[in-house]
């Protein structure tokens, strides 16, 4: 199927009412192309801790639309553009021009699959769904990871480190809190390696549905894990529903910037003894996690490294 893409351009600063105003219309959903700059909030949300550089905010924003061959293109556009006028007559929003072009029908949910196929992690076989384990395989353990809208595949070095440090640590019946758990992939590992239960954290709505069907394609049984969406670091009711001082592992596989005040917060969910292993962190931010884990109180037991990314594993005595 080939499909009509609508291009409207209008002012970044007034896109969100043009959006509610395209809605309005009956266009019922827009991708949005503009230069602002991200917040600091977006920043600590996403899993990457060095951005490049973005070009300069021009105060454009470029809004498309879409609509398959079948629908009705001019009442729609008839109705975008009254609209439009009406909103021009007490807001200034820019050009509203509307470029129309065709593009083919893509499955833009599972292209990304050509890319990710089966990989190990030391012994561990990782392997996405929709690929089936070889007869010369002969890994330690395997996980069967598709990461859908959610962050995780087991790729990144960060999330390898993390996995390697479960190994050591994890034992029969560990209680697991694994703060941004994504895909669920650092306890679904730790709970293939005997841990008793895991309690996940995210910020990503999506982290829901992507660790129980992969939680699902790994045979766990129903209640072995639990995920609950909101931020940790300053929602007591996060922190009281997490709860507290029973933890054997937290895992959190963030950022630095995301570690620093994390610290301070999730020493009060963990046990005395209780391990304390971080990743996310480039390496020229080291010294600013470790600092950071030794002002909380906690003993620092391994700093292990992977190309430019590094982990810190740590001990509440």
């Amino acid at each position: 199927m080939r499909w009509n893409k609508f291009t409207l351009k209008t002012r970044s600063a007034v896109e969100d009412i043009v959006i509610s105003t395209l809605a309005e219309a009956g266009v019922e959903g827009v991708e949005i192309e503009d230069k602002i700059p991200l917040t600091e909030q977006d920043k600590q949300q996403m899993f990457v801790d060095i951005l490049p550089e973005g070009p300069e905010d021009d105060g454009i924003a470029y809004l498309n639309f879409y609509l398959d061959e079948a629908e009705d293109k001019e009442a729609l556009l008839a109705r975008v553009r009254e609209a439009l006028e009406e909103l021009r007559s007490f807001m200034d929003i820019g050009e509203c021009t509307i470029t129309e072009s065709q593009t083919e029908d893509k499955d833009w949910i599972n292209n990304w699959k050509q890319y990710f196929h089966q990989f190990y992690v030391d012994d561990i076989l990782i392997i996405p769904s929709w690929e089936e384990v070889q007869p010369e395989d002969t890994p330690g353990m395997i996980i069967h990871i598709d990461p859908g809208t959610a962050f995780g595949t087991g790729m990144h070095e960060t999330t390898q480190l993390c996995m390697r440090q479960l190994k050591k640590y994890v034992k029969d019946g560990s209680e697991i809190l694994d703060v941004g758990t994504g895909s669920g992939i650092l306890s679904i590992a730790a709970l293939k390696m005997g841990a008793g239960h895991a309690v996940g954290t995210d910020l990503d709505p999506c982290a829901i549905s992507a660790t129980k069907e992969n939680l699902e394609a790994n045979d766990i049984p129903a209640g072995k894990m639990d995920v609950m969406i909101g931020n940790i670091i300053d929602d007591p009711a996060v922190q009281e529903n997490v709860g507290y001082e029973k933890y054997d592992i937290v895992a959190a596989n963030i950022l630095a910037d995301v570690l620093v005040p994390l610290t301070p917060v999730i020493i009060r969910q963990m046990k005395r003894g209780g391990i304390y292993i971080t990743s996310g962190i480039i390496d020229e931010k080291e010294s600013v996690v470790v600092n950071a884990v030794k002002a909380a109180g906690l003993e620092v037991l391994e700093v292990t490294r992977q190309g430019e990314w590094v982990s810190v594993t740590a001990r509440k005595n």
